[in-house]
């Protein structure tokens, strides 16, 4: 007979013959935590691995969506809800790592003390040295300044704190006109159809993106209830797989099944193609092999998973995120263009702002390509990974007065 016992991050069950267990699961350690849970036993344990590995595919499949129920909790107008409210009180956080661009930044508090109608250009001359210093690239820099010339010429600007102002809102504006012109975050492209909505997350080696989609999943359970499923499509990277399904663990996600040697677009194919016919995951985060965006055989792969997806659940991948390592500067504008260009990048995932004084690239990046921001991280705890409000962001950087500890 058959006995159920509570789902863990993988989303296993056991299996009872009997007097005899058979743990069904795609990692090792997951089953010593099932069988641990069952007898308490290390022999146990080496027991349970030796049995579970011999468990065919389809038992596993079979097995699992026998006891599966449908999320009642989570919708996509909650999730778009409560991620909008909660960037009203990421403030802080963003605040506080942000002070490395900050610190550079509040040289133009100085400039503009000095300010004076006669010397505008010597003004703006400073003003664009110390955007530049923060890696505000230079033809946006020089929009971003274009505006304050217009607008001192034309008398609508008097005083350095009025020219403070208008330069703040003119990078808002930036940011905001990739937002299809709305104030406040922009929202994730969910499926708002049958099935689950599938984001798959690229961009460099290094920049996070594993980490990343564990805070996501992360975010999307604790805040909505959503049941998201990890997908681990980094194929290349030693261990890729084992620290996602540690992140699947800590956030309460389900561990896609995979196969040693599988190709990364057989695998998300097949990843979700398990989700649809599960029934009750909401949410799907395909992460990728980190790659060298001037590879352009690895560029070419990664277009083809995202073809691989597409065959599976058309419309899907609905939304592909773009993970840039803020410590990267400037460096990240050639690095969104290629990613763009090949897989239509629809929105951006700003990492390790924190570690950085190059805060103002990722400006840049939105204001050549169009594509919003949606997430910042600004630490390394599993909450630090804080939606994105573009007002927020530019009073970080500028802020009126400092808040007091």
């Amino acid at each position: 007979f058959v006995r159920d016992i509570p789902r863990g991050a993988h989303g296993k069950r056991t299996e009872h013959h009997d007097t005899t267990m058979f743990a069904v699961t795609s990692t090792p350690a997951a089953c010593v935590r099932a069988a641990d849970l069952v007898a308490g036993d290390k022999r146990a344990g080496r027991i349970f691995r030796s049995v579970g590995s011999i468990q065919s595919r389809a038992t596993h499949r079979q097995s699992r969506g026998a006891s599966l129920t449908v999320s009642a909790e989570f919708s996509i107008g909650k999730l778009t809800s409560v991620l909008a409210k909660k960037t009203k009180g990421d403030l802080e956080r963003v605040f506080k790592g942000t002070s490395k661009t900050r610190e550079k930044l509040s040289y133009m508090d100085e400039v503009l003390a000095l300010w004076n109608i006669d010397g505008l250009e010597d003004t703006l001359d400073e003003l664009e040295d110390t955007l530049l210093s923060v890696d505000f690239g230079p033809t946006t820099a020089m929009n971003i300044l274009d505006v304050i010339r217009t607008r001192c010429e034309a008398g609508e600007i008097k005083t350095g704190a009025e020219v403070k102002a208008a330069l703040k809102k003119a990078i808002v504006d930036i940011l905001v006109r990739a937002n299809d012109g709305k104030e406040g975050a922009a929202p994730l492209r969910l499926n708002d159809g049958d099935g689950p909505s599938v984001i798959m997350v690229v961009g460099v080696n290094g920049g996070g993106k594993t980490t990343t989609v564990g805070k996501l999943s992360h975010r999307f359970a604790e805040e909505s209830g959503a049941k998201v499923m990890l997908v681990p499509g980094d194929t290349f990277r030693a261990a890729a797989a084992e620290q996602l399904a540690a992140w699947a663990e800590r956030s309460n996600g389900v561990m896609a099944e995979y196969k040693e040697g599988m190709k990364p677009g057989a695998l998300c194919y097949t990843a979700v193609d398990e989700a649809i016919k599960m029934g009750d995951i909401d949410i799907v985060l395909a992460d990728t092999s980190g790659r060298l965006h001037t590879n352009c055989d690895l560029m070419d792969e990664l277009a083809g998973i995202k073809k691989s997806i597409g065959k599976r659940m058309e419309g899907s991948p609905h939304e592909v995120a773009l993970v840039l390592d803020g410590t990267t500067g400037l460096n990240m504008l050639n690095q969104a263009r290629e990613f763009n260009k090949m897989v239509d990048v629809t929105g951006i995932i700003l990492t390790k702002l924190d570690g950085t004084a190059r805060g103002g690239a990722v400006v840049s990046v939105v204001d050549e390509l169009g594509v919003p921001v949606k997430f910042v991280g600004v630490g390394e705890a599993i909450g630090d990974l804080q939606t994105f409000d573009p007002v927020s962001f530019v009073d970080a950087l500028f802020p009126e007065d400092e808040p007091t500890e």
